[in-house]
């Protein structure tokens, strides 16, 4: 008992005395300190003090300790005599720690046999988020025969605490509880002044009704297998005599498709039936299939030796059309080079007659210089060699004009030379010719291996494609003179002499024209040069290959045999070869 003036001066029963009305009592709950708890009961602080214990799914807090009790608080007014209020019947439960209540509250939800096997009911009194009154095990299950210790201290998982402490909204879902999944309910509390303080929650384990969910499963799908397994012997059973027809079609059908010649035959079934009918139409239609492909295959077989002897005789009229082509196009070369070798030779008979006379003159008197200078003619003795050795060449050319207009008539000697010596006395030659241009003569004379040839008629083929390559570069450049063994299968048979220039190059549509007689790109030239070039290397049996390429230059590689080959019968441009991107370069 609590008089009026004591309960107004409490702090705690000032806040449930204006919600009294009358006579009536009011219940309500309040959150007190230790200190506050200890002013009612020196034993309710101890009793209140839960220590904290860290849970799954909770959020983390540095809180070691609940030291705050959770009460019911009641008040009674008792009146006087007159009807007054004279004092208060002050009571009230503390939750911390009180299992009896929940476990009361948990008998009454969960009566016996409300729950399947291995499920148990928990029922939980938190205070703000810590579970203060429970009986939530520690560990579940528990052995049999003991008490489950239970999960006091322990914290309300983050998405329960954020819903129903937090928003004061109600969680009717599965919620994970302290170390499992429980089907549960939480609602707020809220104390005397109207504040939320902590939840009530309510719940039982879901793992047992999952196994029952799974076992039912399981005991229905074998109940299903059992009922399909022997429906299905029935059903083969009943169609065993429809399935056996079939399958033979089947396995005819494969192997004729696999190229077998193979019929169904009898089925062993009344006539009548429908698959008995349908085998001999497909026995019919194969039948008919064959003769069909057999009639396709003669067919075949006869337009292909029609078209075989059609291929053959037109390919014979194309080797026919080819060669006399190719004859043709003989022939009329022949011709332009016939009727130009014609024009040649009336050409070089009135050279070699109005030549020879002065170049006779000329080397008399040279002769008769060098006599009349007597000792002093040793000071211009080089430039009078020189004068008498062109004169000389002068002579030659003379003879090579009516050689290559005339090759029957004039047979030059050939003799086993060198070719080094052939080469350097060559570069002696052509210096007074290319001395005033800046044109630089570079040589990699690697040949051993002697050839036949006639020497004056090689150095004006040398000089030739000397002379042309400074002209193609305009008299300024370089000019490489290669010469090397020709072998064939390890064993020389001859030398191959190379002139590769770096000048403009010959283009495609001049490079098949250079070697034809008059024929010149430039304004002073003759067209002589390559042509009778070419006539002397093709008379010794020797090759010539060209290359070139627009704007890099060009390259001559002249083959000459270790033995000429004079009796070889050539058509006019055997052994004239051509390679492909070709640049411009005059014939001299």
């Amino acid at each position: 008992m609590i008089s009026v003036a004591d309960a107004a001066e409490d702090p705690d029963l000032r806040q449930i005395l204006p919600k009294i009305n009358g006579l009536l009592p009011y219940s309500g709950l309040m959150v007190l300190p230790p200190e506050r708890l200890a002013r009612i009961d020196p034993e309710l602080a101890p009793t209140a003090r839960i220590p904290i214990v860290a849970t799954l799914r909770s959020q983390s807090t540095t809180q070691t300790v609940e030291e705050r009790g959770l009460l019911s608080r009641s008040l009674l007014p008792v009146p006087d005599l007159e009807g007054k209020v004279a004092w208060y019947l002050d009571g009230g439960i503390l939750f911390n720690r009180d299992t009896w209540i929940v476990d009361h509250i948990r008998d009454l939800v969960y009566d016996k046999g409300t729950l399947p096997e291995r499920s148990i009911g928990t029922v939980t009194i938190f205070l703000d988020d810590v579970r203060i009154s429970t009986n939530v095990p520690l560990k579940f299950p528990a052995h049999e025969g003991e008490a489950p210790e239970r999960a006091l201290g322990s914290l309300v998982s983050d998405e329960v605490k954020e819903k129903v402490l937090v928003n004061g909204e109600q969680w009717i879902n599965r919620a994970f509880v302290f170390n499992d999944w429980f089907i549960s309910a939480y609602a707020p509390l809220e104390d005397v002044r109207g504040q939320r303080v902590g939840m009530i929650y309510t719940g039982f384990s879901e793992s047992p009704f999952i196994h029952n969910y799974l076992l039912n499963i399981i005991e229905l799908g074998t109940i299903l297998m059992l009922v399909l397994l022997v429906s299905g012997l029935l059903v083969y059973r009943g169609a065993y005599s429809l399935l056996l027809p079939i399958e033979r079609i089947h396995q005819v059908v494969q192997a004729v498709q696999s190229g077998r010649n193979i019929r169904i035959g009898a089925l062993d079934l009344d006539r009548d039936n429908e698959l008995s009918n349908l085998a001999e139409q497909f026995d019919s239609m194969l039948d008919l299939l064959q003769s069909r492909n057999a009639q396709i295959q003669a067919a075949a077989e006869q337009l292909e030796v029609k078209v075989a002897e059609r291929t053959r005789s037109l390919h014979d009229k194309t080797l026919e059309l080819q060669s006399n082509v190719a004859l043709l196009n003989e022939t009329r070369q022949q011709l332009v080079t016939n009727e130009k070798l014609t024009a040649l030779g009336e050409l070089t008979a009135g050279i070699a007659h109005e030549i020879n006379n002065p170049t006779a003159v000329i080397l008399g008197n040279m002769e008769l210089l060098r006599y009349e200078l007597g000792d002093n003619a040793d000071v211009v003795k080089e430039e009078i060699d020189l004068v008498i050795q062109q004169v000389g060449r002068i002579t030659t050319i003379i003879r090579s004009l009516l050689q290559y207009s005339r090759p029957g008539e004039f047979n030059a000697p050939l003799e086993m030379h060198n070719m080094t010596s052939i080469i350097e006395e060559m570069l002696v030659l052509v210096r007074h010719s290319i001395q005033k241009q800046a044109v630089v003569l570079i040589t990699e004379l690697n040949a051993t291996c002697p050839v036949q040839v006639n020497k004056p008629q090689l150095l004006q083929v040398l000089i030739n494609l000397v002379v042309n390559a400074a002209h193609a570069m305009d008299g300024k450049g370089r000019i490489w003179i290669r010469t090397y063994d020709w072998l064939q299968q390890g064993v020389p048979i001859g030398v191959k002499i190379e002139v590769e220039d770096e000048g403009v190059g010959i283009s495609p549509e001049q490079l098949g024209r250079i070697f034809d007689p008059f024929y010149t790109t430039r304004k002073d030239g003759t067209g002589l040069g390559l042509s009778l070039s070419y006539g002397i290397i093709k008379r010794i049996g020797g090759t010539i290959e060209v290359s070139s390429t627009l704007g890099k230059g060009s390259l001559f590689t002249m083959g000459l045999y270790r033995e000429a080959k004079e009796e070889r019968q050539n058509s006019p441009y055997e052994g004239l070869y051509f390679a492909g991107n070709y640049n411009e370069m005059s014939g001299e």
